[in-house]
């Protein structure tokens, strides 16, 4: 024998009886976070809370993303440099003198008297006539080569005699670099500029 059931369930299910308390607190946050976006920190008396978390943290922020004023920073240093080469030099002199030159530093050009008298004429008139050169003032030429052997003190009255030009004419830099001709920077000048900031005596 069968038996239908004429009973329904009228009540709702548990899953239903949240979803209405939900809606309502979603549609409530979400008019909340309006007013206190577009409402400004000093305006809002909606949320008395916003406006000091709003103001504390601004003033972290500013703090921590505001820049050093320009005039406590260290000036970088100002590097000298004597360039030299021998005979069949006098390109490679002027390639090196543009990879390291900076409006910055100070240079001084050498070549030895196993270059050719026209060899030094050329890198000359290439120093004095060059644009850059002409409106800095800061490369000069050892005109009277010197003899080198790069055996013994000729090598090094050369440099003194280079650092000596560089005190009297433009005594104002700070580290002083013998280079050849053969020579090539790896780094940049103003990265270069840096580092010596970076060590302590």
């Amino acid at each position: 024998m069968h038996f239908k059931n004429h009973h329904h369930h009228h009540h709702q299910s548990p899953e239903r009886k949240w979803i209405f308390p939900l809606a309502i607190g979603s549609i409530l946050s979400l008019f909340l976070l309006f007013i206190a976006t577009l409402t400004s920190p000093q305006g809002t008396h909606i949320l008395p809370f916003y406006r000091s978390i709003s103001a504390s943290y601004s003033v972290f922020v500013e703090s921590k993303i505001k820049p050093l004023p320009v005039s406590t920073l260290p000036p970088p240093p100002r590097l000298a440099y004597l360039i030299s080469g021998s005979a069949g030099d006098g390109r490679s002199v002027k390639r090196v003198l543009l990879a390291m030159y900076h409006p910055h530093n100070r240079y001084v050009v050498h070549l030895d008297l196993e270059s050719s008298a026209k060899e030094r004429a050329d890198l000359f008139e290439f120093v004095m006539n060059h644009e850059l050169f002409k409106r800095f003032e800061n490369v000069k030429m050892i005109t009277k080569a010197n003899l080198i052997t790069y055996r013994g003190p000729t090598m090094v009255a050369n440099t003194l005699h280079a650092a000596a030009i560089l005190l009297k004419e433009c005594g104002d830099w700070d580290w002083f670099i013998n280079l050849s001709a053969s020579d090539y920077p790896l780094v940049t000048q103003d990265g270069l500029c840096f580092f010596p900031s970076t060590l302590s005596f």
